[in-house]
């Protein structure tokens, strides 16, 4: 069997449980040529920490190797050092000065509000119920924006991730790349003023020069917050109610305020959204003695790196005391997401919802996932409330 038959990330066993898998590869394969994506798949912590920071040998900028980008694809998320780095500073220092605490209480309220009412063995989908809305509702509040219409912004976020899988089915392209100036011209709406004094957009308003704020640039990549926000809470949550309704015994444990900051990172590591990322290298290097010549693509596979026992005791179990946790759940380097601290916000609202109104979550039917290779996120999680 080849490395990329062994590596199919959209086939129906990956997608339900890729782990296995990853750790075959990370023992066996832990760097190979994928023929189908036309990229060196790297999957050890040691070797994706490498290409993440390394920007001057792999670019996350296609525009490096001579690839033309259009308007409406750029944005931070995009751009290398030392390029990017004044208006990531921007980006981080208003993320940086968001009240956390209004942020927090506003998400357990929603999720109280949204669970209230709901009698104990009546079987509720997570994702649409209380994932989806929750998700929509603390990134406007986070941006300091209106909430978009919410089966318009689900159509939004799931072309983006489709659009995200375009190098094993490129077919997603064109609803991607739609996708994606929907959202542009969402955040064009924003400009120059939000509602309100409070928010993401404001402080960058406030912030940002005549140059930054009247380039394409800002806007686009504060609509890719806006996105990168609710698309991580929406599968985070998601994934950790999974984890929740499966272990109940998880709930009582993170319960503990003193466990709660370590547990969430251990889901995040455990199983958080984030797959893969990809990057061009723009000189000949070798990894693991294997030649990548200049413009080779190489996709670093995250949540496999988070697996990796030369990294993680037990790696294949929880471990909510864990410490060291450097996993790779939001990234590192210079593309590391900014958010983080948000997206695990979203998990510790979760956990002060459920255990404030004494109430855990039962599987209540088999529940399926979105087949996404690059963001792990369920489709349906039919769950139950018990007290």
């Amino acid at each position: 069997m080849t490395p990329t038959s062994v590596y199919d990330p959209l086939r129906s066993e990956m997608i339900r449980d890729p782990y296995p898998t990853y750790a075959r590869m990370l023992e066996e394969t832990p760097i190979h040529w994928h023929a189908g994506m036309e990229a060196w798949v790297v999957v050890r912590h040691a070797d994706c920490v490498r290409v993440l920071r390394e920007h001057e040998t792999f670019a996350r900028d296609p525009r490096r190797n001579g690839e033309k980008i259009p308007e409406f694809r750029q944005n931070v998320q995009m751009m290398d050092p030392p390029e990017q780095t004044p208006l990531r500073r921007l980006l981080v220092s208003a993320m940086r000065s968001q009240d956390k605490k209004r942020l927090f209480d506003d998400a357990v309220a929603f999720l109280r509000g949204t669970l209230t009412g709901r009698s104990p063995g009546e079987p509720f989908d997570w994702m649409s119920d209380v994932a989806a809305p929750f998700a929509l509702h603390l990134s406007a509040s986070l941006l300091g924006v209106p909430e978009p219409d919410a089966s318009d912004y689900a159509e939004i976020s799931h072309g983006i991730a489709l659009r995200m899988d375009s190098g094993l089915a490129p077919e997603n392209i064109p609803e991607g790349d739609a996708a994606r100036k929907r959202l542009n011209d969402l955040g064009e709406s924003w400009f120059p003023r939000p509602e309100g004094d409070e928010g993401l957009v404001a402080q960058l308003i406030r912030r940002a020069d005549d140059e930054f704020l009247g380039g394409h640039y800002m806007r686009n990549s504060a609509a890719m917050m806006f996105n990168a926000s609710y698309g991580t809470i929406f599968a985070m949550v998601g994934n950790a109610a999974l984890l929740l309704a499966a272990r109940p015994e998880l709930l009582t444990e993170l319960s503990r305020p003193e466990i709660l900051p370590t547990g969430v990172d251990e889901l995040v590591r455990f199983d958080g959204p984030a797959q893969g990322t990809s990057r061009v290298a723009v000189e000949e290097t070798t990894i693991q003695g294997t030649r990548i010549g200049a413009g080779d693509s190489v996709v670093t596979l995250l949540a496999a790196a988070n697996r990796d026992p030369r990294v993680f005791d037990d790696p294949h179990h929880i471990n909510v005391y864990r410490r060291p946790n450097p996993h790779l759940g939001f990234g590192s380097g210079p593309h590391a997401c900014f958010g983080s601290e948000f997206g695990k916000l979203s998990i510790s609202a979760m956990i002060n919802a459920l255990s404030d109104d004494g109430v855990s979550l039962r599987l209540a039917a088999e529940p399926t996932r979105r087949v996404t290779a690059t963001v792990r996120s369920l489709d349906v999680l039919p769950v139950c409330l018990e007290r």
